[in-house]
């Protein structure tokens, strides 16, 4: 299992490539659960999201020969804009896995950081299934987007920042697709706090696994497609039953208002998968003690021009 040190040794593998993200309190959201509350603003990370941590932690640990047959990763865009960026920075080779119906604007910010994108699969699922095609058929280097203990230590980071920034959190609050990132954010908290996971009612696939303690095959379909994955991670999963306190589901309708509270309240222009946690607290579903202070992670802020315009106006 991924260990403090793993996170820590990342946080030195990417030092001076990526930004602190700046962590600031929301009085208002405070007001209304009962707390008090900060952002961790991870939508100012370069390419947008968390991801790029992963990604230059996976990329720093590379053979010679590894780089030479370049990069291959899957996703529903962001791990795919930061796998691209990386490659592009270091100029390596990049395939992303995508699929048909995956967000445009993702796509063609896929392809401007330079990489290749296939879009032959029809859904996450077939896109996993294309993905170790074209592993086996290419011979590329997979940087897999949340299960590979490299990506949960990059992502682990995320934790070591907050906890410089809010030293005093009691809860940290972290919305899950595959896992990475609050499997990394709960190993770098080592037990500091309290750490909440945050998926939509219809895309939980780490809720199923933690229910059948095993990686649960899904067909997911929520409007923040940046938690859509179609199964949670082996690795992740083992993380997340012994170290994440507990695990809520939040509906479209909270999540799509919660993007609006922090786009009007917070100034965040924020995506739909970067709302769920604080769709979690204002739906009043994270359990809190008086006087506690949380920390609520906004992971990414990639959107669709067209889908932003509909959930702020609550279309």
């Amino acid at each position: 299992m991924v260990a403090l040190a793993d996170v820590e040794a990342a946080r030195e593998a990417i030092a001076g490539r990526l930004h602190h993200t700046p962590t600031f309190p929301s009085a208002t959201l405070g007001d209304l659960v009962g707390a008090s509350v900060f952002l961790k603003a991870e939508l100012f990370q370069k390419t947008g999201s968390f991801k790029p941590r992963g990604v230059l932690t996976n990329l720093a640990a590379l053979t010679t020969e590894e780089r030479g047959r370049g990069v291959i990763g899957i996703s529903a865009g962001n791990h795919a804009q930061a796998l691209a960026w990386g490659a592009a920075t270091e100029g390596l080779d990049a395939l992303l896995v995508m699929w048909q119906g995956a967000s445009e604007a993702k796509i063609e910010a896929t392809r401007g950081y330079g990489a290749q994108v296939d879009l032959e699969a029809a859904d996450p699922t077939e896109a996993f299934a294309r993905l170790d095609e074209l592993v086996e058929q290419t011979g590329r280097t997979l940087v897999h987007p949340f299960d590979h203990p490299l990506t949960i230590a990059g992502q682990g980071t995320v934790g070591l920042e907050l906890l410089e920034d809010v030293p005093q959190a009691d809860v940290v609050v972290v919305p899950i697709g595959g896992g990475g990132l609050i499997a990394g954010i709960a190993t770098a908290l080592d037990g500091r706090a309290r750490v909440i996971g945050v998926e939509p009612e219809t895309s939980a696939a780490m809720h199923d696994a933690v229910a059948a303690r095993e990686p649960v095959p899904l067909a997911p379909a929520s409007v923040a497609d940046g938690l859509n994955a179609p199964f949670a991670g082996t690795n992740t999963l083992a993380v997340v039953m012994e170290r994440v306190g507990a695990l809520v589901l939040v509906t479209e309708a909270e999540i799509e208002a919660a993007m609006r509270f922090l786009y009007a309240r917070a100034k965040l222009a924020c995506e739909p998968a970067g709302a769920a946690s604080t769709a979690a607290l204002l739906a009043g579903k994270v359990l809190l003690e008086q006087g506690e202070t949380v920390v609520a992670v906004v992971s990414g802020g990639n959107v669709a021009t067209e889908t932003a315009v509909a959930i702020l106006a609550g279309r």
